[in-house]
């Protein structure tokens, strides 16, 4: 049972791992968008590990000529009668002994110079490439969170609705730096530990092949016990982005929500709750860094035994007078060339983990498939009337079983003002998302002046129709940039006429600075009433065609709904205008009433006509509607 269990959870992660790979396979391509930048910070990187390989070399050439020389000298010392001997045991040319010794110094002054030039060498190219390697990941960083912003706002609301906002802004921004981290640091250390490594190893083998045997070994050992670990911490690293976005969705949700936390007195259980969900992004923190803090003993052992077995087999070497003290002491520091990008590898591996599951997190938005967008060979819709059809529209969210809307058929035409009444999840919102294609029919058509608007484009769709929606939104700026968030381009005299039919204008001139008054984050100066007159502004500013007011009065006095009211009916004036509204001024005028339950028209007509043969309607009037007292 257990063995049967085991296998489909090791497949899911071989699944999970392939995946990440793929993910971080795309996420490379994106160098492919700066070739010059890559290519510079490639050759950089080159040089300055050429100008790091060399310096062994150069160390071993110095004790060479001073081990040498000291013998020299001391064949130099000797008697008269002995030089002779002894130079010809230690393979010397006598004749030359004093010249070779007089120009020991400057052999070696020389050496020095050139291991100082090569130092200034790598130290120049080593900044040239950091700098350029930082500017590369900023610039795919940047290509990243445009990429994510750009398809998070094309995403349909079936989309949105699935996914918590919180997530998505840690994908924006969490995700994006992890992967940024990788590619600035982690990639050409990794390309930098790859090019060392190998060039070290031929060194080594051109220098002494006896030696390199004693190290080749240790080599394949290592590569796999870095394979296991990063196998082991990529689905951590996954883990802890889930954790992160759970964490942040709370925080979120808490700042978006504060007044209602509040004012219900649940800042003990709200804290409670994201103290919860922070033990468990801490707990696996934890687990990662166990992991991670027995990783680097472990790659320190595997260099610690290289060590140990070059310096036993290269002694006796040296005892034996195959191995000059200066091959041992270059083939030393060659061997810290192979056992430093070892010890990188760790840090390398850890960062390629947290990059390939956020690649991973950062693709499943922009692969998300968006359950409206335009189709091929969609038109431009052109001007319009204004009539609008439903025709046998049948609508489910997320292809559930249940349907919100069931074979729904009207029409409205052009200048008429539609009203829609029913009890909450009757349906009426749904109606007023499928004309601007916020959703799409599950079955059945949505119609504008015989198109269906699944064949036009979704810009051009939109543009004719004004919105103002239950939730009003406002946006950190003025009150002038928030009316013209349609129209950016439209001029004062249009901002205030539509301010002016909204009921606006007034209160928005009696701040001291007027149409450049800051709204705050989400409107927070601004009442409900105000934010709605402002939104109402907004959507009359595109002067649109088709009009959508989803209980835009519900958060204004009767004063003010009246004096909105009075505004609406001059500009729906040759406009099809949808209203949800649980006031009787909003229906008394209506060409139409669409009376809904579950999903279902029930009845249909105008004021008088459904009072008389409706009882649903009545009894929403009696019990709803009849209070309101419209002001004389």
């Amino acid at each position: 049972m257990q063995l049967t269990q085991r296998q489909p959870m090791q497949r899911s992660s071989r699944a999970e791992r392939q995946q990440n790979n793929q993910a971080m396979g795309r996420a490379m391509r994106y160098l492919g968008r700066y070739p010059r930048l890559t290519l510079t910070a490639c050759i950089a990187l080159l040089v300055a590990t050429a100008a790091q390989l060399a310096v062994p070399e150069l160390v071993q050439r110095m004790i060479d000529t001073v081990l040498t020389n000291a013998t020299r000298k001391n064949v130099l010392d000797l008697p008269a009668a002995f030089q002779q001997v002894a130079a010809e045991r230690l393979g010397l040319d006598l004749a030359n002994l004093q010249v070779e010794l007089d120009n020991a110094p400057r052999a070696l002054v020389l050496a020095m110079i050139t291991i100082i030039i090569f130092a200034i060498a790598r130290g120049l190219f080593t900044f040239a490439q950091t700098y350029l390697s930082q500017a590369l990941s900023q610039n795919i960083a940047f290509e990243l969170r445009n990429d994510l912003f750009a398809k998070i706002q094309r995403l349909s609301f079936s989309y949105h609705d699935r996914n918590q906002t919180g997530q998505l802004m840690i994908r924006a921004t969490d995700d994006v730096e992890r992967l940024r981290l990788f590619i600035g640091q982690g990639l050409l250390m990794a390309l930098q530990a790859l090019v060392l490594l190998v060039g070290t190893i031929v060194i080594l083998w051109i220098t002494n092949r006896q030696l390199t045997f004693v190290v080749l070994p240790i080599l394949p050992i290592a590569l796999v016990s870095f394979i296991i670990f990063g196998g082991l911490v990529q689905p951590l690293f996954r883990e802890i982005q889930i954790r992160l976005s759970r964490v942040n969705t709370i925080l979120q949700e808490n700042l978006a929500g504060f007044k209602v936390v509040k004012a219900f007195a649940r800042e003990p259980y709200e804290q409670a709750r994201f103290g919860e969900s922070n033990d468990e992004l801490l707990e696996q923190q934890l687990k990662i860094n166990r992991t991670l803090s027995f990783m680097f003993p472990f790659i320190f052992l595997i260099a610690n035994l290289g060590q140990a077995a070059v310096l036993y087999f290269g002694g006796v070497q040296i005892v034996n007078g195959t191995l000059t003290l200066g091959e041992w002491q270059k083939f030393s520091l060659y061997l810290v060339y192979i056992f430093l990008p070892m010890g990188q590898l760790g840090f390398i591996i850890s960062l390629m983990a947290q990059a390939a599951a956020s690649a991973q997190r950062i693709f499943e938005i922009l692969d998300a498939k968006n359950d409206v967008e335009n189709k091929p060979g969609a038109i431009d819709l052109g001007e319009v009337m204004g009539r609008v059809e439903f025709d046998h529209v049948t609508f489910r969210y997320f292809g559930g079983s249940e349907p919100v809307l069931r074979n729904v058929s009207f029409v409205a035409e052009p200048g008429q003002t539609i009203a829609l009444l029913g009890a909450t999840g009757s349906g009426k919102t749904t109606i007023i998302n499928l004309i601007p294609r916020f959703y799409d029919a599950s079955e059945g058509r949505v119609v504008i002046d015989g198109h269906d608007v699944r064949d036009v484009t979704i810009e051009s769709l939109r543009q004719k129709i004004g919105i103002v929606l239950q939730e009003t939104t406002l946006f950190s700026g003025t009150i002038r940039e928030n009316i013209a968030f349609g129209r950016p381009d439209a001029a004062d005299k249009e901002i205030i006429a539509a301010a002016q039919a909204a009921a606006a204008h007034d209160f928005i001139i009696s701040f001291p600075q007027g149409y450049d008054t800051p709204v705050g984050e989400r409107g927070s100066t601004l009442s409900g009433g105000q934010k709605q007159r402002i939104a109402i502004a907004r959507a009359l500013l595109l002067d649109p065609h088709i009009l959508i007011l989803d209980d835009s009065t519900s958060s204004v006095d009767l004063n003010t709904e009246y004096q909105i009211q009075k505004a609406l009916d001059r500009l729906m004036e040759g406009r099809t205008s949808f209203v949800i509204a649980q006031r009787i001024s909003t229906v008394l005028n209506a060409d139409q009433i669409l009376v809904l339950d579950q999903g279902r028209i029930i009845a249909q007509g105008v004021h008088e006509e459904l009072l008389e043969d409706s009882a649903i309607y009545a009894e929403i009037y009696h019990s709803q509607l009849e209070e309101d007292v419209v002001p004389g």
